[in-house]
């Protein structure tokens, strides 16, 4: 009876019908739903319409393919992932911030070249990249915590027709566990909508055990999981005179001698172990012959400072634009505009001084208008730019010996203007500063 059955239901495919034979098994079974087949997408969508109308929760439809619409025939609500995304994106926006701000402006305040201890704009980079890294990993595990997922088993595999399902036909899947499940009454609705076949679907009342070869490796491969985390806990105990295991090299260890190392190879080759080749005698670098000091030292044969910009440049409008070009680059931040010592920096590092930063000193840069400076020959003012003096640094290494040159030329030409007299102006220069000069003064 029961052969006579599964062959009317199954039709003219014998794989139907091997399958059913295969889940008669003596394990007991029990109903887990009842299946409905359909031919065409139309037929599904009609039938999900009046199932969802009937009130039913716990069902849903299968097909090989996305139906448009199916969703809203289904009254599908939509879905709360989005606001577990919005709700972990914000956590992960306020995890950064709060732990920069302890970390930098709270438990380890670090004073560095002026720089406000906590800025929203150095931050941004983390708090994008936790904001992202809570939002991706929150929607994973949310959506798969939704969806009930991983799930091993489904009872809907075991149906005969889900070949079919997953490649021509269409189905409704009413579960028994619906509060308004009945199957008298769920069979009599399915059959309402057209469905070609109503069928239930079974499914084990108590699942087979894992297999032992599967199990035996499962334990394996979790026992092997556990061997890095016990070498770091072990790794971090322990003490060795042997350095570290660096796997992945990159660039920090590169087959190379370091300044001053010892090279055998250079032993047999130079007759010196030290790394730092010594150039051949009498040789100089490509570029580094300095010759001539009075060029590159601002000093005559005798030692003395020059006393006008050397021969080799000519001081004239692009030269003197020039020292002004390389002079706000440079001298400007400490100088400032004129030359007065008030510069950007220095009046940073003032005010930081006058609230009491601590272990704030500030030597104040010259005023290159003071008679002092004024009173030395360009030469000097060159030689101070090229070696530096006191807490300014030399830059020899930054500036380009007819650059040096052009700036110690434009700052003469700016203590000529902080002490020109009416006296030394021409009539021209008279009228200008006339017209120019503000009401009232």
């Amino acid at each position: 009876m029961a052969e006579n059955r599964i062959t009317e239901e199954a039709g003219d495919d014998p794989r139907w019908v091997r399958q059913l034979k295969s889940h008669d098994d003596e394990s007991p079974q029990q109903l887990w739903g009842v299946v409905a087949e359909y031919k065409t997408p139309q037929e599904l969508m009609d039938a999900s319409r009046k199932v969802r109308d009937a009130g039913f929760k716990r069902w849903d439809t299968i097909t090989p393919f996305p139906v448009h619409g199916i969703d809203e025939a289904m009254g599908i609500k939509p879905t709360i992932l989005p606001w577990f995304t919005l709700a972990a994106g914000l956590t992960g926006l306020t995890t950064g911030v709060l732990l920069q701000w302890y970390t930098n402006a709270y438990d380890y305040p670090y004073l560095i070249s002026g720089k406000p201890q906590f800025s929203l704009p150095a931050n941004i980079p983390v708090m994008f990249e936790l904001t992202i890294l809570f939002s991706a990993f929150t929607t994973l595990f949310a959506m798969l915590g939704l969806n009930l997922l991983p799930e091993f088993f489904h009872p809907i595999f075991r149906h005969p027709r889900m070949p079919r399902f997953a490649s021509d036909r269409f189905a409704v899947v009413i579960e028994a566990r619906d509060k308004a499940f009945d199957r008298e009454r769920v069979e009599a609705l399915l059959r309402g909508t057209g469905a070609s076949s109503v069928d239930a679907a079974f499914s084990p009342e108590k699942r087979a055990p894992i297999p032992a070869p599967i199990l035996g490796v499962g334990v394996i491969i979790a026992s092997l999981l556990l061997l890095p985390p016990a070498l770091v806990a072990k790794s971090r105990v322990s003490k060795s005179e042997k350095p570290r295991i660096h796997i992945i090299q990159d660039m920090d260890m590169q087959p190379k001698s370091k300044t001053q190392a010892p090279n055998r190879l250079f032993a047999s080759l130079f007759g010196d172990e030290r790394a730092s080749v010594l150039p051949p005698e009498g040789t100089v670098s490509r570029g580094d012959l300095f010759i001539d000091d009075a060029v590159y030292q601002g000093q005559d044969d005798n030692g003395d400072w020059l006393a006008s910009v050397p021969a080799d440049f000519t001081v004239d409008q692009a030269f003197l634009e020039r020292g002004q070009n390389r002079y706000m680059i440079t001298c400007f931040p400490c100088h400032g505009m004129v030359g007065a010592g008030d510069g950007l920096v220095a009046k940073r590092a003032k005010d930081l001084t006058d609230s009491g930063a601590a272990g704030m000193a500030w030597a104040i840069p010259a005023n290159l208008a003071d008679q002092r400076i004024v009173d030395q020959p360009i030469g000097q003012i060159y030689g101070t730019i090229t070696n530096g003096l006191n807490n300014m640094k030399g830059y020899r290494s930054q500036l380009e010996a007819s650059d040096r040159w052009a700036i110690a030329t434009y700052v003469r030409a700016l203590q000529v203007s902080q002490n020109a007299s009416l006296e030394s102006l021409t009539a021209e220069e008279r009228a200008e500063l006339e017209a120019n000069r503000p009401a009232g003064e």
